[in-house]
């Protein structure tokens, strides 16, 4: 009876951490898809990206529910405890990831065939490619047990925040240059946010998992460059 428990335990914890991983997976192909769907006005490819949101929450409920349940039946303790709660907020933070790629690809019809200039198309999809390497990785890494890659993953997000100045100021020069630009820009404006609150959505998961990983918190004062709030635009 003994060995059977403990084999049941292993598959609780098991099923967890594949939920996880395709939380993981299903969060990189909704930022995919949602850059992809913003930078060719492509309204399908967006609105599968909104739809796809129903799915990520119902793997967060079916985490949360197999994680209250193996609490209840196992009282884990120690690093299964670890595994357990901090899959939850990871869970969370990857719904979240969600959340904020349906935002984007909800965006796609407004911005329009034509309001998008080829440099700043280029300057999004160099922030969206950075971001999405992040979210490709932070889950691949936990699932291979590196805590020093997760480390340096948490510490990448500066570069983020660095190319979301840089969108930032484009987009406020842009509107600047011709007021035609202005809504289209906004919105613009609002994707590269979106982008950017994603790149910490997985600087948490990356604390996170270090911390189930090695019982250690990374230290609290990560790096942080979004300089937005006092950027000029350029002249």
């Amino acid at each position: 009876m003994a060995e059977h428990t403990v084999a049941a335990f292993d598959e609780d914890l098991g099923q967890i951490s594949r939920l996880i991983s395709d939380m993981g997976d299903l969060a990189g192909t909704m930022v995919g898809g949602a850059t992809k769907a913003l930078l060719n006005s492509d309204n399908a490819l967006a609105q599968r990206v909104v739809s796809d949101d129903a799915i990520m929450d119902a793997r967060q409920r079916e985490l949360d529910d197999r994680a209250i349940t193996l609490i209840a039946k196992r009282q884990p303790m120690a690093d299964d405890l670890r595994h357990v709660v901090g899959s939850i907020r990871m869970a969370g933070d990857l719904e979240r990831i969600g959340d904020l790629a349906k935002n984007i690809a909800k965006r796609v019809g407004s911005v329009g065939l034509s309001a998008t200039p080829r440099d700043l198309s280029h300057s999004i999809d160099s922030m969206a490619q950075l971001v999405l390497i992040q979210v490709q990785a932070v889950v691949e890494e936990y699932a291979a047990g590196d805590a020093a890659a997760l480390a340096k993953l948490r510490n990448d997000d500066e570069r983020i925040d660095v190319k979301y100045t840089s969108v930032f100021r484009e987009l406020l020069t842009y509107m600047m240059e011709d007021p035609r630009n202005i809504t289209a820009c906004t919105h613009l404006l609002f994707c590269a946010k979106n982008l950017e609150r994603i790149g910490d959505h997985v600087t948490n998961i990356a604390e996170n998992a270090y911390y189930v990983l090695t019982g250690t918190q990374l230290p609290a004062n990560r790096p942080k460059q979004d300089e937005t709030a006092m950027s000029v635009p350029a002249a």
